[in-house]
């Protein structure tokens, strides 16, 4: 059998051919499931789809229509899956649940960094061989507060490099991590976490509930000269109310691997495009703020665990096994 794999990167081709060899064929595809690519599914039983794949009733209707019975999304997320239409049309979807959190805690690391000590400035003006520290300075972390949104497995590792760096640590999350706990973590109700942290990091997943978590009156609580990380889903953030906000001079730096409205964005070449998110474009003009391209989980560790429990589900859907990681089971 022949498995059409969409949205895989350049990196990530040769791992998923690798991994599936000796079981089944895959056709890796760089574009990425949409109304108009579904099409191309025809005939395909099983296809495996990336994080910014769109998986509503429309694009499942005809991918159920080309006869696709299984999807095998590489990601953890699954807020872009319509479950309940997947279901009434008898398709099987399963996800990866689990894979390395320090790949995400590492780079939320790396953002907070970047934006703390300037980096990214300071990179440009060295290759322009200005050598000036002026606007370069930075805080230590050591002695100050982390406010971490979110205390699974990533939250976790967050916290613990956080605790290495000799911060206090505040957590917020419907259930205590004891592993946290250990670390000397408090944790606090949300508003007292976002007035007191200086460092404010988002790891919790995107549902109903979560959906704009970090809103205008969340942004307006937090310290002036605050630092806010999201590694997580773009939808936790209210974008339009941040940028109100820094335009109006708040906050040591922001750093973003994601944004609520990266589909037909990220994981694309739009540097020859006039960008038409208005967001997004006043969003990066900031000097203090950093955004990158989705690219947390992009660690060889990570993506090889993503891509070998895919085959995992893929076999295991051939075999009538269910896993932890079936969203919607075999009908």
């Amino acid at each position: 059998m022949e498995i059409l794999a969409f949205g895989v990167q350049a990196d990530e081709k040769p791992l998923l051919e690798r991994a599936f060899a000796g079981h089944h064929e895959v056709r890796c595809l760089d574009v990425f499931l949409n109304e108009d690519t579904a099409p191309i599914a025809t005939g395909y039983e099983v296809i495996s789809t990336s994080v910014n794949a769109d998986l509503d009733g429309r694009v499942l209707e005809i991918l159920a229509a080309g006869g696709t019975r299984m999807i095998a999304q590489r990601s953890t997320g699954f807020n872009n899956i319509d479950l309940s239409a997947a279901e009434r049309f008898g398709m099987t979807v399963a996800r990866v649940s689990y894979y390395s959190p320090y790949s995400v805690a590492e780079f939320a690391w790396t953002l907070a960094m970047a934006v703390n000590r300037r980096v990214v400035r300071a990179s440009t003006r060295t290759r322009d061989f200005d050598f000036r520290l002026d606007g370069l300075m930075g805080r230590d972390m050591h002695g100050r507060t982390a406010g971490i949104l979110g205390t699974g497995k990533i939250g976790e590792a967050f916290a613990r490099i956080a605790h290495g760096f000799g911060m206090r640590l505040l957590g917020w999350d419907i259930a205590e991590n004891p592993a946290c706990a250990e670390l000397g973590m408090k944790y606090v109700p949300k508003e007292q976490l976002l007035a007191e942290a200086d460092l404010v990091t988002l790891h919790v997943p995107l549902m109903p509930e979560t959906r704009h978590l970090i809103d205008a009156a969340a942004l307006k609580s937090m310290k002036d000269d605050a630092i806010l990380v999201n590694s997580s889903r773009g939808g936790l953030v209210d974008t339009a109310a941040l940028v109100d906000e820094l335009r109006a001079g708040r906050f040591t730096g922001v750093g973003l691997d994601v944004y609520e409205a990266e589909a037909g964005l990220f994981f694309l070449d739009k540097s020859l495009q006039a960008i038409e998110d208005d967001t997004l474009a006043r969003l990066v003009t900031f000097p203090n703020v950093l955004v990158t391209s989705h690219q947390a989980y992009y660690t060889e560790d990570a993506v090889g665990q993503i891509v070998e429990t895919t085959v995992g589900n893929v076999l295991d859907y051939r075999a009538g096994r269910r896993s932890e990681n079936v969203l919607v089971p075999r009908s």
